[in-house]
Order: structure tokens, then sequence, then C-alpha cells
């Protein structure tokens, strides 16, 4: 931003408020991922309090007192507009506010442009008659950076500045209305960040690894009555926002804060000096690296990890010159241990919360992955630090990315991910990555395999888990899918469908229809709109029914075919057994409607091709049933089986004789 230095871009509404009121230039964060970040501003404590230290796995309990909450009390209308799904109000953010408004269009949204958030605070502002408080959240510089027109042409080179200016431009709407209705003498602005952004500084791409300056050092400006404009050298951070906010409001104070107030500052007084903690456990939570802690005090920044650092924040702000080697770092260590003792909660120290599947899944676009019950170490060596697991992670991540961008052959990516694993076992994308890439291949057993040395090497990561179960179902191995499945990764698996799916078509396979009817029914419980769960407990439903002979289990499952078919009108493993299920009924035009949904859908459906061709046949029609089974062997014949070949050469030779056939219930 142009108002921290002329080098940069230029940001004429923010730097606008930097004219107008104080402008901070040695702020930090005190995590470098967006939920703890955004906890403690609205808490004004560390995570060592209120004990939120990712974005994975962690809802901030009731228990805790908002600075929302703080400012209802005193009879403040009070509203949040969200940009970004980590802040979706399922993680606890939303306690004090009247509004929330974390509305994202579908299920599959993860952020909403700045200028929609605007729209809706600028919205609620007009409607205003008390006092208020208002937090605007613009998610749009974080990866992947994707500005609206004209600011991607313009920045097209820096499409992480392009999101910058975007977001600078889209904020001078809200300052003009602020202005124009007589509000901005008397609001009081707070500016900042939850976190930087590295962009390759350290051999780190985004943010959430690291604790360098470039991911904790953050904006912060402060516009109010009665303070006196200008820059402040001295260190403050997050912290420090909700004892300021009480003090400009002449509110009084939780006794709780672990900030300072600001405003001795901000009208041209000095600040005591304190320690600033800060922790990056990103990569501890979710993959068992070691964590990263440490400290700012006196110009100096120590971060404990199995390889520590200490850094002059006077001379060597960018952090090049690593002190640390060769000093004795006890004094550091203990004075660490102390901060964590002296700023802990026993409040903090509850078990983790787990998120559900639809939060899982859109952390996971974010490029957030988690291990949900991850095993932690207590002790740690220099291979499990960050900075030397990270070049190993980049490396399967851009191989995987430049794979999927056909930018790299096959062949290339296999290697390239082979020597990752050689090099070493703690990178869990690229177990995954290799797997994926032998599947493809069409080598099953070799991606069985890696990913069996995955599990191995990973034994609490759900993702491998999920991968691993998911082939050998494709293998037909089904009692090894249950009994993977019931061991001790089993606790895993309640914030999740994927696996239970599997798990519940491994028993209705191997003919346990007790346990698939127990294990679906789980799964709905944890999503009871998953098409596929739906489909497949009709299968079992209608498995139960050519058992029993009982007819409401029939009913049952063409209830659960239609609601999956309703969810998603392409689902071909319920069209079908729509068909299956009315041909059973005795309406075989219906079952032929179906089929034939089927065929529109996915051609090569070999066991619809199978049950429309005999259809056809039963009815007389001949030639429809001939015209199908030609056109699908065509295609198709090279990838059956000689037996499932035989059967579809015979029911062609039908086809062209003179003879009827019947379709059979048993036949199917």
């Amino acid at each position: 931003m142009s108002c921290y230095s002329s080098e940069h871009l230029q940001t004429p509404t923010i730097d606008k408020l930097a004219k107008n009121g104080v402008l901070f230039t040695r702020a930090f964060a005190h995590t470098s991922t967006t939920l703890p970040s955004h906890t403690n501003i609205l808490c004004g404590t560390t995570p060592l309090y209120h004990g939120v230290h990712d974005n994975f796995s962690f809802i901030l309990g009731q228990e805790f007192l908002t600075l929302a909450e703080h400012l209802k009390a005193s009879g403040y209308s009070t509203a949040a507009f969200i940009g970004g799904f980590p802040l979706d109000s399922r993680f606890g953010l939303d306690q004090g506010f009247d509004i929330y408004d974390d509305n994202f269009e579908n299920r599959t949204d993860i952020e909403i442009q700045a200028e929609f958030v605007v729209d809706k605070a600028l919205s609620w502002l007009e409607l205003q008659k008390s006092p208020w408080f208002c937090w605007i959240h613009c998610y749009d510089p974080h990866d992947p950076y994707s500005p609206p027109e004209p600011f991607r042409k313009q920045h097209e080179k820096d499409l992480y500045n392009g999101e910058v200016a975007y977001v600078d431009s889209t904020l001078e709407r809200l300052t003009d209305y602020l202005e124009t209705n007589n509000l901005y003498g008397n609001t009081r602005i707070v500016f900042t960040a939850d976190h930087g952004e590295a962009l390759d500084q350290h051999g780190e791409k985004a943010h959430g690894f690291f604790a360098y300056n470039e991911v904790i050092w953050i904006p912060l400006i402060i516009c109010s009555p009665g303070i006196t404009e200008g820059r402040i050298d001295e260190y403050v951070s997050h912290i420090d926002i909700f004892p300021t906010v009480c003090d400009l409001l002449d509110i009084k104070k939780p006794h709780f804060l672990q900030g300072i107030s600001l405003l001795p500052a901000l009208k041209g007084r000095k600040i005591s000096q304190r320690i600033l903690y800060f922790e990056s456990l990103y990569p501890y939570y979710s993959r068992g690296w070691a964590p990263l802690r440490g400290y700012i005090q006196n110009n100096e920044k120590y971060m404990d990890s199995p390889i520590p650092e200490l850094y002059d924040m006077k001379k060597d702000f960018s952090e090049l010159n690593n002190l640390a080697k060769g000093k004795k770092l006890e004094a550091y260590k203990k004075q660490l241990d102390k901060i964590m003792k002296d700023q802990s909660n026993p409040e903090s120290e509850k078990p983790r919360k787990k998120v559900d599947q639809e939060a899982l899944k859109k952390l996971e676009s974010l490029g957030y992955i988690s291990n949900p019950n991850i095993t932690l170490k207590e002790s740690f060596g220099p291979e499990d630090d960050i900075k030397t697991l990270l070049p190993h992670y980049n490396k399967a991540d851009l191989t995987n990315k430049l794979y999927e961008n056909d930018e790299i052959s096959l062949d290339s990516a296999v290697e390239s991910l082979k020597e990752v694993i050689t090099a070493t076992q703690q990178i869990d994308i690229a177990y995954k990555g290799l797997a994926s890439l032998y599947r493809e291949m069409g080598r099953l057993k070799d991606a069985v395999d890696v990913l069996k040395a995955g599990i191995e090497n990973h034994p609490s990561s759900y993702e491998i888990l999920r991968d691993l179960v998911l082939y050998l179902s494709d293998v037909g191995q089904y009692q090894e899918v249950i009994s993977l499945c019931n061991s001790n990764y089993v606790v895993q698996m309640d914030f999740e469908t994927d696996i239970w799916n599997v798990l519940g078509y491994a028993y209705w396979k191997t003919g346990d229809l007790k346990n698939a009817q127990e294990t679906y029914e789980k799964a709905l419980s944890i999503d009871n709109e998953d098409p596929t769960l739906l489909a497949n407990f009709g299968n079992v439903h209608f498995s139960y029914f050519q058992k029993t002979k009982e007819s409401h289990f029939r009913k049952k499952a063409i209830e659960l075919f239609e609601k999956a078919v309703e969810l998603d009108p392409n689902l071909t493993q319920a069209h079908d057994g729509l068909g299956i299920a009315y041909l059973i009924s005795g309406n075989l035009d219906k079952a032929i409607y179906y089929w034939e949904k089927v065929m529109k859908i996915m051609p090569s459906h070999t066991n619809t091709v199978y049950n429309l061709s005999r259809a056809y046949l039963t009815k007389g029609e001949k030639q429809k049933a001939l015209a199908l089974l030609e056109q699908f062997m065509k295609t198709n014949s090279h990838r059956l089986s000689p037996e499932n070949k035989k059967i579809f050469d015979d029911l062609i030779k039908k086809c062209k004789s003179n003879s009827q056939i019947k379709i059979s219930s048993q036949q199917n």
C-alpha cells in the first residue's frame, strides 16, 4: 500500500485513511491464518487464551466475550459482513452480532467479492438510527488471485496487487457514504489485515506455514475524532484493537484483555513496550510437522522450532541473517515458556471441535488441508522443521498443479513425486498425487500400494485413508475396506461421508445388509442430501426386498432413488436403480424410461445396456436392441471380461434370430 511506501501499489482510499488518522508502521498479527487472526482481534487475546489455533477443527467457545458482545451490551447495533468462508458463523465469531451476513449464494461458494460485501454493509448502515458497530471483511487478496476487470488487465503481471487495488477502490464507496451523510467525523475507523502474503519470500507461496514478517506484519490505521494524525513506530498487535476501541468510545474495558489501549499513542504519547507472542500451527495441526512459536521483544524476534531462529528487527527486518546459529538460546526458550504459561487459559485446553463435511470441503478448496484427528507428536527434530519440509511440499504441490494444467507429462509427474517420497516420507500430498497418477495409468495395484505406504507414514491422514478405501473398493477388495474402516481410523469418520459411503457399499457387496443399513443411516445423519448416499441406500433396500419379498422395501428403494435423482438429475446409478425397481413392479415401460435416461447421460453404462437391450427384446423391439448393443460393443468390447463379452455376443445373436426373450428380475 502506498501509504506504507511510495514504491508500492497506489491505494488512494487507504492512503486517505492514513492521512486523516494514525498509521502504525510496526503492527503484527499473532497468527498467519484467517480464523485465528480474526479471533485474536475480536477477543483481544492470543490463541493461547481463546484456543483457536487454525482454520480447521477449531470453533470459538461461547464462554469467550467478543468485541461485538461487549459493544452490544453498551447499546450498539452490531453487524458483520463476511467475504470469506473461513469466517463462516459455524466457527463461532458471530457471537454478539445482530446481523452476521455470511450468506454465500450456494453451498459450494467460498468467497464473496468485496463490492457485494460493501453493498450489503451500506444497505445496513442506511437503516441505523442508534450507535452502531460494523465489521466489513474483504477476503479478495487471498490465493487464488482473481481480481475483476479493469484491475485484472491493469495488474496482469501481479494479480495480488490487482486484488488489493480492487479492494481499495471498493472501500472508496464506504468512505464516500460516511462523508456524504456527515458520519465520517464521528466514526471511529480501524483498518487492518488478518495476515500478510509471502509471495515466495523464504520459500512460502502464500501464508499459513511460516511466521516471517511478510506474513505476520500487517497494516493498522486508526481514524477517530480527537487524535493526533501521524505515524507510530512502536510494536503493536491485533490484540490491542479491542481495548483501544473501548477507550475511543469511553466504554469500560473487560478485565481479561491481553492487549493494551493505543489511545495514548493516538494522542501523541509514548506507549509501553511489551512482548508480542506469535505462532504458526497450521503445519502442526494439519500434518504433524514441528510447531512454530515465538515472540518479539526489544527489536529481537525469536522463533522456536527444531531449527531455531533469531533476528534483529531493526537491522534485518527482512529476516535474512539468522543470529541463532552458535548462540545460546536457553534464556529465549525460558522466556517463551513463561509467555505461554502467562497467556494461557484452562478453557483453551478443551478438546478441539470438528467441522462438518461442507466446511471441510470448502476449506480444502481454499488450499487448507487438514487431518481432523491427527496424532500429534510431542518431540521433534530438524527433519520435522517447516524449513526442512516446505521445499519438498512445494515440489509436490507444484508437480500436481503442473500436471493438472497439462504443463508436464504424466511420466515426469510420476518421477517428480517419487523423488519427493524418496527424500522424505512426511509429504502427504506426494502420496496422494502419485496414487492418483497410477490410477490414471490403470495401475490400480500400484496406486493402492502407494497409499498403503502413505498410511504407514501418515497414520492419521484422513485424505490418504479416504483415497485408499476408494481405490480398494475400485479393485473389489471389499473385505479389506471393511477391515480398514473398522480399525483405529474409524474415529475420523464422523464429519464426512465419503468413507461411510464406500464402507456401506462394501457391506452391501459382501451381502451384509444389516451393517450396510446402519452405515448409510450414519452417513445420512451427517448429510441427508448427498444423492450418491441416497442411491446406494436405495440399493440396500432393494436387496432387502429381493431377500424378503416385502413390498415396503421396494417402495422405500424407489423413494430413495427418486430423491437422489431430484438432487442430481445426472446420477446414473439412481436412474438405473429406478429402472430395475419398476421392472420388478411389473412396469416395463417405466423401467425403459429410466434406462433410456441413463443412456443419454452415460452411453457406456454396461449394466444398463444389458438391461435395456433385454427390455427391448421383451417388447419385441429387436432392431432397437440390436442398434444399442452393436453401438455399445463397437466402443466398449475391449474393456469387457471374456465372460461379459460372451453375454453381449449372445444377446446380439438373439436380436438377429427369431427367438423371443423375456426379461427376468433374476437376470439383472
